[in-house]
């Protein structure tokens, strides 16, 4: 797939488990790409500096190679590991208070739309390929449906061809 290598969508280091797909997080593109000016960009609009904008998926055994400031914080990643999964799909207490008041609109409404279909796929499929095709499902919509080019979570508009994406992309109907 275009963006993304095959070992990227197997990895479940990228598999937050709160839905919000790290493979799809331009925090973890600008630091797999090593894209100094992504990651500016990504530092700025998050108000970290670039060198501490780096993320290798936010699911990293401990200690982690490289963690965002925010993500090594968050509530739902410690929830998960707490209780012993590594997903909010495994959880019967989903959606949760954490979910339902995450900070982020945009995040909020991905983690609505992602977990039921995690939990779908895990059941067809089971927890290996169930993840996987999970996974793929979610790169697949970072693609701009005008040219094809990989996007990431939250862009607003095409690299590539400069088509405005922000509409069709992150759960907006």
């Amino acid at each position: 797939m275009e963006g993304w290598t095959e070992e990227e969508i197997k990895d479940k280091k990228l598999m937050a488990p709160c839905g919000l797909y790290c493979g799809a997080c331009g925090v973890y593109i600008a630091t797999r790409d090593k894209n100094e000016k992504f990651r500016k960009v990504m530092g700025d609009l998050y108000q970290t500096k670039p060198e501490e904008t780096a993320c290798r998926g936010c699911m990293q055994s401990n200690p982690p190679q490289q963690l965002y400031l925010y993500c090594s914080m968050c509530e739902i990643r410690d929830c998960v590991r707490g209780k012993g999964f590594y997903s909010c799909h495994q959880c019967d207490r989903w959606p949760c208070a954490m979910i339902e008041s995450f900070g982020l609109a945009t995040g909020r409404r991905v983690m609505q739309r992602t977990i039921p279909i995690w939990r779908a796929k895990v059941a067809e499929l089971g927890d290996e390929k169930g993840s996987e095709e999970w996974a793929r499902l979610e790169l697949e919509l970072y693609h701009c449906p005008f040219c094809g080019k990989p996007l990431f979570r939250g862009a607003k508009r095409c690299r590539a061809c400069k088509a405005d994406v922000a509409e069709l992309l992150d759960g907006m109907l």
